[in-house]
């Protein structure tokens, strides 16, 4: 996936605009605001390539939320970024829920 280019820092700065640049991991669940500067995949863009533009696998979430949903190292999800994964619905908007 190419962070750099025009339409992924269009869609990145659409959801961050969207989740008001607060981290929404964070204040979901742990009820605390934090501000968002990273735009992170529900479902990992490398193994779901169609749905790496959908506003339902996007969500904006600070750097160590970041770290705490993907391994910074590997890029592989952790526990918390796979339950993450299992409770989004693909397709269903969960910003409506909120």
């Amino acid at each position: 996936m190419k962070y750099k280019g025009r339409r992924w820092k269009a869609k990145r700065a659409y959801i961050l605009s969207k989740d008001n640049y607060l981290d929404v991991v964070a204040l979901r669940f742990w009820n605390r605001e934090e501000e968002a500067t990273i735009v992170h995949h529900i479902y990992p863009a490398e193994e779901y390539p169609e749905f790496r533009y959908c506003d339902w696998n996007l969500i904006s979430v600070s750097r160590r939320t970041h770290r705490l949903l993907e391994n910074p190292y590997t890029n592989d999800l952790t526990d918390l970024g796979r339950t993450l994964m299992k409770n989004t619905v693909p397709g269903v908007d969960w910003r409506k829920k909120m």
